[in-house]
């Protein structure tokens, strides 16, 4: 009898309705959590050793762990469809949480004594959700959540490191294109995502640190 099995190797290639690998893993890899403990940490510790690494893991706590677990929650009861909220309609219930998390960890700090780098870090990404929410729930149109903390990370470190790392928005290019390639936004979204979140971070980090 013909075996019509399909061969593992062929049945692992993307397809029209299957995002490629390598989308999928830029997605996941650099999905905002990984990249808001990472700019967290490069920058506390530059600045402050192990201390700022200390404080970089404290911040990240209630700017990516928490906010993610509470995702992680609610795709279990059913109430939300993945990790990164595709429909418009639930990501605007998800981002006032995330924001009241932000909120919470960065009068914590305050309170704590944490270094000026380190606070005006988390109000430069309390800066970001502004605006991303006021267009996701005033003008009903889903801005990348990927480039907007991505756009910020780069325009951060640029601020506190030096112009050079600037170059990482080659990196944000790359995050842009696998969001549209997932079918997870439209070009343009990644576009405003991003502008959003290198104004909007850059400046408020420029101000404050």
């Amino acid at each position: 009898m013909t075996n019509l099995t399909v061969p593992e190797s062929d049945a692992a290639e993307p397809t029209a309705e299957t995002p490629p690998l390598w989308a999928r893993a830029v997605t996941r890899g650099l999905d905002p959590q990984n990249v808001i403990i990472g700019v967290l940490v490069i920058l506390g510790a530059a600045h402050h050793g192990w201390a700022g690494v200390g404080w970089a893991l404290f911040a990240a706590l209630f700017a990516g762990v928490i906010p993610q677990a509470f995702i992680k929650f609610g795709i279990r009861r059913g109430n939300l469809g993945d990790r990164y909220v595709g429909d418009r309609a639930k990501r605007a219930k998800v981002l006032p949480v995330i924001l009241a998390s932000v909120i919470v960890g960065l009068l914590l700090m305050v309170v704590l004594g944490a270094p000026r780098e380190m606070i005006a870090m988390i109000l430069a990404m309390f800066a970001t959700l502004i605006p991303i929410i006021a267009i996701t729930a005033g003008l009903k149109w889903k801005v990348s959540l990927h480039t907007a903390v991505s756009g910020g990370a780069v325009a951060m470190l640029s601020i506190g490191l030096g112009a050079w790392w600037l170059a990482g928005f080659l990196v944000v290019g790359l995050i842009a294109w696998s969001r549209v390639v997932v079918k997870d936004h439209t070009a343009a979204q990644t576009v405003v995502g991003t502008v959003v979140g290198a104004l909007a971070a850059g400046l408020v980090f420029w101000a404050c640190r």
